[in-house]
């Protein structure tokens, strides 16, 4: 009976030992694999880009979850080559059930490597503008300016048009202005230079441009264009909008509302126009009513 007792308590004894080996596993693995997932993250990030450092943080994390995990299965004496032919098998079912998850990981690895856009970068999406969020393995993440978030599949990513915005360091200002056909297109320019040359988001190289667009049914339309830094462009353009409008003001340059002219032609009689006090209209209408 001793004997027994004895084995009893030395495979308990071992039992309880396997456990608290897994339990330190546990407990030190998980917060150890966090700890220098931030510090990778934050390395890559400040040598090389923040998309960079996101993407290395969660390889790194993936690879010793999988590690941590195998060594707990290990600790607790399972055989990892029945549970790695299960898994093969597995994988095949899933593949052929998750094609489109597969394209769109392959797609990924395509948008990383092409480096059309990165974390950090504005991009228009189909209409949709925001801050590029995160570029996982599935989708890219989207932060929009009005604070929605917007998930975007990277095949979908790959087979569709989008604009990086903040790609370069400059960006051009469009202003579109009418003047009235009565006034002096020499004076007016003088006038949208200068409003720009005191702007001092205002780039002098490349320098600022005006183009006379078109003569409008009711106004001489132009395009006036100024250039600043990426990110200077809303100053920029608040700035000229609002400096050209006070500036028309001050030297008295019109800015046109459209205008339509009635022409019975040349044959025919004119078309009467009669001016009314604010009595007769009253009784006119009244009149008309009944």
């Amino acid at each position: 009976m001793d004997f027994f007792s004895t084995l009893q308590e030395g495979q308990v004894s071992e039992e309880l030992l396997q456990l608290v080996r897994v339990l330190i596993v546990i407990v030190i693995g998980l917060p150890l694999l966090v700890i220098l997932r931030r510090t990778l993250s934050r390395y890559v990030a400040k040598h090389y880009s923040p998309h960079y450092g996101m993407l290395s943080g969660k390889i790194f994390f993936y690879i010793g979850v999988t590690i941590l995990v195998v060594t707990v299965f290990h600790e607790l004496g399972f055989s990892l080559t029945p549970l790695l032919g299960a898994a093969g098998i597995l994988g095949i079912a899933i593949g052929f059930a998750s094609q489109t998850t597969i394209s769109n990981v392959i797609s990924g690895f395509f948008l990383i490597a092409e480096k059309s856009f990165v974390v950090g970068d504005v991009i228009n999406v189909q209409g949709n503008v925001g801050v590029v969020y995160s570029i996982d393995t599935l989708s890219v993440k989207i932060r929009m300016f009005d604070n929605r978030f917007l998930r975007v599949p990277n095949e979908t990513m790959i087979k569709s048009e989008f604009i990086n915005i903040t790609r370069f360091p400059i960006r051009r200002v469009d202003c579109n202005i009418s003047v009235a056909y009565k006034e002096d297109l020499k004076r007016v320019s003088e006038v949208l230079f200068d409003v720009a040359e005191k702007l001092p988001y205002s780039l002098q190289e490349p320098p600022p441009l005006l183009i006379f667009d078109k003569f409008g049914s009711s106004s001489i339309d132009i395009l006036f264009v100024a250039w600043t830094a990426k990110e200077n462009f809303l100053k920029l353009r608040n700035g000229l909008n609002m400096g050209i409008k006070e500036r028309f003001d001050k030297e008295g340059i019109e800015i046109p509302f459209p205008h339509v002219s009635v022409y019975a032609g040349s044959a025919s009689n004119p078309l009467p126009v009669d001016l009314l006090s604010s009595e007769k209209k009253v009784f006119s209408a009244s009149k008309n009513i009944e």
